[in-house]
Parts: C-alpha cells; sequence; structure tokens
C-alpha cells in the first residue's frame, strides 16, 4: 500500500529542526518495518514523558499572574502538547483495506 509521505513541517525557527529531521530521516529509512516504527514512537513517548515529569510539572505557574501568562501562551501558540495514539479501529480498518486489495489482486 502506497501512502503520499508529506514532510513533517516543523517550524524553521524550531528548536528541534535538527533532531526533528534525524527522527523522520530514521522513520524514513525504516518506513517498511512496523516494530521498528512502534519501538520510535514508544521512545518519542518516554521522551515526552519524562520531560513533563521531572522538568515541565516543576516548572508549572506558582502565581496567579503567572498561571494567566501560561494559559494565554497555550491559546496563542497552538494548545497543549498531545502525543496521539492510533485507535485500535483504525488499525483494524488498514487490516481490512490491506485484504481487500490482496483479494482484488487474486
Amino acid at each position: 500500500m502506497t501512502q503520499d509521505r508529506t514532510p513533517i513541517n516543523i517550524g524553521s525557527h524550531s528548536i528541534l529542526k535538527d533532531t526533528a529531521r534525524d527522527i523522520c530521516a530514521l522513520a524514513e529509512e525504516n518506513s517498511g518495518d512496523s516494530l521498528y516504527l512502534l519501538s520510535l514512537l514508544r521512545d518519542l513517548e518516554k521522551i515526552h514523558r519524562q520531560i513533563r515529569v521531572e522538568f515541565f510539572e516543576g516548572a508549572l505557574p506558582k502565581t496567579r499572574n503567572d498561571l494567566y501568562q501560561f494559559e494565554r501562551d497555550i491559546e496563542e501558540k497552538g494548545g497543549w502538547p498531545y502525543i496521539e495514539r492510533m485507535r485500535l479501529k483504525d488499525l483494524l480498518r488498514n487490516i481490512d483495506l490491506e485484504e481487500e486489495a490482496g483479494s482484488e489482486e487474486a
């Protein structure tokens, strides 16, 4: 199954620009290896969790004014960070599509 790949659009001023490019290159090099890609996603989730627990939670606003500024930044610059997980029904739909394509080729 061929998918159109759109490049990850990370801002040119992002502090993670080079890192994101390297991670995407790894993903592209291993694009057919679902277990490798799953491992890569798990590693990214672990990094996200570690930053959140060890650094971010301790840096949360302590005053009302700081909380206001924090919430304002969230609203203006893109919301709360979130790592989306694939839904099981989407995974099953992909399997159904592959099976349909295989039966049409036969």
